[in-house]
């Protein structure tokens, strides 16, 4: 068996556009992985990368994020959520939307996909593969995305799902579980970040009642976040890991809306990419 170059991308919502940047960069490059993970924002980064779409993400993030269908208080009042999930997946990603992503790339594309989500009641990690994708059908992606009371849970088949992130923020050990000897971690917060638990622990308040272990999952995240860093360190030190993380966000948070702040973060991500050169 020949070695096997792995990415992942954990997302990291309006943040995502960093790793967007780079893969956009790895394309230009012709940088090609065996298998791709993404988390939330992550996975959708990734669809594009593996359909060839440079620069269809960047649109997503400084024009269509800033409509009121994308995100907003409407949105949460008629919906029950912020982002309205739909809509960035199907709507303007659908064969007849404004820009729609190419399943049949996709498709065609040798590498392994892995969309990562978290099953609301049980609090598990369930990592969609590229079967669950259908033409006109991105609900994985929905399920991944689904940030908990931000957004109401996404149920595929039955079963309501949370953001990825809940579950396994920095799936790595997935990557090597997938027979990777290599693999480049996309990160959208600066290396040395110590996440708060704070946001969380409200947020997991507000959806206790009806998924106590999902709340319980979304008050461990930071830690488990900063474990899954560690391990990145870790496997970095030792050459079979290669970390790309901005050393600001550009003032860029989760759910940002600011295009100048973006197209900043954007530019850092182009080249940062390059990295990966030297990495392989």
């Amino acid at each position: 068996m020949g070695s096997k170059l792995g990415i992942v991308d954990v997302g990291g919502g309006f943040r995502g556009i960093y790793a967007a940047a780079v893969l956009d960069t790895c394309l230009e490059l012709g940088i090609h992985f065996d298998v791709c993970i993404g988390v939330s924002a992550g996975s959708a980064n990734l669809a594009s990368y593996m359909a060839g779409q440079k620069g269809r993400n960047k649109i997503f993030y400084t024009e269509y994020g800033m409509r009121k269908e994308y995100a907003g208080m409407g949105n949460f009042l008629k919906k029950g959520s912020y982002l309205d999930l739909d809509y960035i997946y199907g709507t303007l990603s659908n064969s007849d939307g404004e820009y729609p992503l190419d399943y049949r790339a996709i498709l065609s594309n040798s590498a392994e996909f892995l969309t990562v989500a978290t099953e609301a009641e049980t609090g598990r990690a369930k990592y969609f593969d590229k079967s669950y994708l259908r033409q006109d059908n991105y609900d994985i992606f929905k399920a991944s995305s689904a940030i908990p009371f931000v957004c109401k849970p996404y149920e595929i088949g039955g079963i309501a799902y949370y953001d990825g992130a809940l579950a396994d923020p920095v799936p790595i050990q997935k990557a090597f579980d997938m027979g990777c000897d290599r693999v480049v971690l996309l990160l959208t917060l600066p290396l040395d970040t110590k996440r708060s638990q704070e946001q969380d622990i409200k947020l997991a308040k507000r959806i206790r009642r009806k998924h106590p272990i999902a709340a319980d999952r979304l008050e461990q995240r930071a830690l488990r976040y900063t474990d899954g860093i560690n391990y990145a360190r870790r496997c970095e030190l030792i050459g079979k890991l290669l970390i790309v993380a901005p050393d600001d966000t550009c003032g860029v948070s989760t759910l940002c809306r600011e295009p100048e702040a973006l197209l900043r973060l954007y530019d850092k991500g182009r080249q940062d990419g390059r990295k990966i050169l030297d990495f392989l």
